[in-house]
């Protein structure tokens, strides 16, 4: 109902969820947006069967409910085709373009005669033929010279040259097949247990808003709605409640676009003070509060809690050409601070062979800290003057500073667009999406 609410009349909701639950929210939707206002339930083939079943078949799709706020709903027909492979073209369609330019092109002789026959302005002999035309003899002409019409032999009539790259591809249908999960070996696999394809959210996107229009996504996860968003140019907003899934989009659109990815992050720390009254409040919050710190210089939190020398490894993050070095971050809230943590840091950077490590302390490191970080050495990507291989940052410097207090090279690729600015509510303190 809230999201009923906030949405434009031009506006669009996509539900995305699983068979067994599908049917209910059908009618729900019903409910709140009006049966009148669905449009379609998308099939989304998620993986392929695993195996045989001995009572039922393999579960193998998701189901994206799709409704509209009205009639007046955004629906761009330009993005819901699939462009052609020439490699695996449909059987009807490689027949229908079965002919081919000397460069290779494919191409169908097509229709000139305009289906009306009472147009005596295009009506005019042309190579021999009178017809009435479906273009002025001018742009018959041109078109003539240009090689877009031909005459199959003298006398027949003239055809226009129509080519496959120029059309708009294969009209989707509401089963997608086309696009695949994000599977162990997936470039853009951040291991969050939901984690939707860029290009998944990319179609949606492209189907149902314009450049500029905001994207809300409540339930944002590891945000590949409002990566989606911002390489389309959309603004966003994206919700969620836990520090992993915020620190995990921060990290990922830092990662895709860099610092021109401008956003506000609302409920978190914001200064020193607040840093500290949140790792005080209790001891449930500890491990909270290191899934927000590694966030701030744009690591990956280890919410799996991988053990090391230290007793634990709270981020990772990669940089170089091409992602191939690691860089391990530890985090300590508490004032009780000593070499030994640092010795153990660099045991860990060691024994999981990282190039780098990060201690990202809430206090002030000690003297014999600082002295160990310094003689443990560098580390030098070729072309780059080289960086500590230990480097303690405090969180009030990562507050003001965020990922330059860390001295990495080639730490993210590069920029799209810029990001959405942060907009205002209404007079209503309503925001419209």
């Amino acid at each position: 109902m809230e999201l009923h609410r906030v949405l434009k009349p031009t506006g669009s909701l996509y539900l995305h969820c699983d068979p067994t639950a599908s049917h209910y929210l059908k009618i729900l939707l019903d409910a709140v947006f009006g049966a009148k206002n669905f449009r379609n339930e998308i099939v989304w083939q998620r993986s392929t069967g695993k195996s045989l079943m001995s009572k039922r078949l393999p579960n193998n799709h998701d189901i994206l409910l799709v409704v509209q706020k009205s009639d007046d709903a955004t629906w761009n027909e330009s993005a819901i085709y699939i462009p052609y492979d020439e490699n695996d073209l449909p059987a009807k369609t490689a027949a229908k373009y079965s002919k081919r330019d000397p460069d290779g092109r494919r191409y169908q002789l097509d229709n000139l005669i305009n289906p009306n026959s009472n147009r005596p302005n295009l009506t005019y002999e042309f190579l021999g033929v009178t017809r009435v035309w479906r273009w002025t003899k001018e742009r018959m002409q041109k078109a003539y010279e240009e090689g877009m019409v031909v005459q199959p032999a003298p006398g027949r009539v003239p055809r226009f040259k129509r080519y496959l790259d120029e059309q708009s591809g294969l009209p989707l249908s509401d089963v997608w097949t086309d696009i695949p999960p994000i599977n162990s070996q997936a470039q853009e696999r951040l291991g969050y247990p939901t984690q939707k394809p860029v290009a998944l959210l990319e179609r949606i996107l492209a189907a149902s808003s314009n450049e500029g229009d905001v994207v809300l996504d409540p339930f944002c996860g590891c945000g590949t709605t409002v990566h989606a968003a911002q390489k389309l140019n959309r603004e966003w907003i994206g919700i969620d409640i836990t520090h992993l899934a915020i620190g995990l989009i921060e990290t990922r659109l830092y990662d895709a676009f860099g610092e021109d990815a401008e956003f506000k992050v609302h409920g978190v720390p914001q200064d020193i003070a607040g840093a500290q009254d949140f790792f005080d409040r209790d001891d449930r919050t500890k491990k909270e509060f290191e899934k927000w710190a590694v966030r701030l210089i744009k690591a990956y939190s280890q919410s799996g809690g991988k053990k090391g020398a230290d007793g634990g490894i709270d981020g990772i993050f990669r940089f170089g050409r091409d992602k191939e070095h690691k860089a391990i971050v530890s985090v300590k809230g508490g004032k009780n601070l000593g070499v030994a943590m640092i010795r153990d840091l660099d045991a860990v950077v060691t024994e999981q062979k990282a190039q780098i490590g990060i201690f990202l302390t809430l206090h002030k490191p000690t003297k014999p800290m600082i002295e160990w970080a310094k003689g443990a050495g560098t580390f030098e990507v070729e072309g780059f003057d080289p960086v500590p291989r230990l480097q303690i940052v405090t969180i009030e410097a990562a507050l003001k500073d965020g990922p330059r207090t860390v001295d990495t090279p080639l730490r993210h690729g590069s920029p799209y667009k810029k990001a959405a600015k942060e907009q205002d509510t209404t007079a209503q303190g309503r925001l419209d999406i």
